[in-house]
């Protein structure tokens, strides 16, 4: 199982495919086995390297304060240990937010930057949202059923619940098939989640960069396109009309082809 030390911790990483590296970055609580749909096409064009964030999967989940600002730091970090020096990068959700300040940090690190479901500071309702997850997780002492029975809701929408159960089902069975942490581990992530604010970063933004949004979502919704696009100059923004804050799931085709058509039009 790949490993490296970068910035303290050790790294855990999985690598697939050939052409010029792709840096995919997870969200909250989550492993990097979560691209599991994206992986199978994004090989055909780029290396993919899929990374465990500190406090998740198989990476490092010391005791102190995490913020958006360290797995930024963290990635960079695992870049210089994998020698990866200039990567295509993305992120969905939490990934997305250490994916900005990868981005303003580590400019040179950085070849294209996709953000899906994406905000630039945490505001009164995404905190909410999250501080019931996190009183969810201790009431059940249980990441991964907060994840199906908390976090599973804002991911999806009704339609996909009403339609194709089974696979909900399938997904949830994924979940509970992967390494999770303890409690104390997603406290410190979500803690990040919570005080994440990249709006005077986003400016130092270089990168191309393309901001997506599910129609339906509400933790991450379309309320945070205007100052993210307005943020990072030449951003593009792409909608996914049926979807929620996890269209990586809820339109896999759709998903992988336009995100794939953003990151084949800046390979070279």
């Amino acid at each position: 199982m790949p490993t490296v030390q970068g910035n303290g911790i050790d790294i855990y990483y999985e690598v697939q495919g050939e052409g010029e590296p792709l840096v995919l970055i997870p969200y909250l609580a989550i492993d990097q086995a979560c691209y599991a749909f994206q992986v199978a096409e994004y090989a055909k064009h780029f290396t993919c390297f899929s990374v465990d964030l500190r406090g998740a999967g198989l990476s490092g989940k010391p005791v102190g304060t995490y913020s958006t600002e360290l797995f930024a730091d963290d990635i960079a970090a695992f870049m210089h240990a994998a020698n990866v020096e200039r990567a295509h990068v993305a992120g969905l959700s939490l990934g997305a937010a250490a994916g900005m300040w990868l981005a303003a940090r580590h400019p040179d690190r950085v070849k294209s930057l996709s953000l899906h479901s994406a905000w630039h500071r945490s505001d009164p309702f995404l905190r909410a949202v999250v501080e019931s997850w996190r009183v969810m997780a201790e009431g059940l002492g249980s990441v991964t059923d907060m994840v199906i029975k908390g976090i599973f809701p804002w991911c999806f929408t009704p339609g996909l619940y009403a339609e194709r159960p089974e696979y909900i089902d399938s997904l949830a069975d994924f979940v509970r098939g992967r390494p999770m942490a303890p409690v104390d581990a997603f406290l410190r992530q979500s803690g990040a989640v919570l005080a994440h604010d990249a709006h005077d970063a986003l400016p130092l933004i270089q990168a191309p960069t393309l901001i997506t949004f599910g129609r339906h979502d509400a933790v991450c919704s379309i309320r945070f396109a205007e100052p993210l696009s307005k943020g990072i100059r030449g951003s593009e923004v792409t909608i996914f009309e049926d979807c929620s804050h996890a269209p990586l799931y809820e339109n896999v085709e759709e998903f992988n082809q336009r995100t794939l058509a953003f990151l084949n039009r800046h390979r070279g």
